[in-house]
């Protein structure tokens, strides 16, 4: 039952622990075949102890430290490249919308709401506002896949 570098180190501390509990609680027990059932049964409590508390620590599933791999935070160069085209494609299709959906996503994009962007772009009403949107987002989606 007990494993690893710290196995003896374990045993010898269940064991102080168990003859611990002989001496101060079953000091009335002298005779020896009373009290190796005795010492065995608080032993027995003692490793199921040790065990609940390892499972409850996650000490038998943890990886050590030194077998994780470590993750570059840098990004490589494909990966790079990879997201300069996207946004090149983005402005490319951004520049081809037109003033309207231009100036919507700007608006967008600066956090402000359904409610401000109608004040911004003056129209009348905020279901407007939801139909340029749909419409502008539903372009510029056209537009990504033809720039490619």
């Amino acid at each position: 039952m007990m494993r690893g570098a710290g196995g003896a180190a374990t045993a010898e501390d269940v064991a102080q622990d168990t003859l611990l509990v002989i001496e101060v609680k079953y000091s009335q027990v002298e005779a020896l075949e009373e009290l190796v059932p005795l010492a065995m049964q608080i032993a027995r409590y003692k490793i199921m102890a040790l065990h609940t508390k390892s499972l409850r620590r996650g000490e038998g599933a943890s990886v050590p430290v030194d077998e994780l791999p470590i993750a570059d935070p840098a990004e490589d160069a494909q990966m790079m490249l990879e997201r300069r085209e996207r946004l090149d494609q983005l402005e490319t299709a951004l520049n081809s919308l037109g003033d309207r959906c231009r100036d919507l996503f700007r608006l967008k994009l600066q956090g402000l709401k359904f409610p401000e962007i109608q004040l911004a772009m003056g129209a009348e009403s905020i279901n407007t506002v939801y139909t340029w949107d749909s419409r502008c987002r539903k372009q510029l989606l056209e537009r990504m896949k033809g720039v490619r």
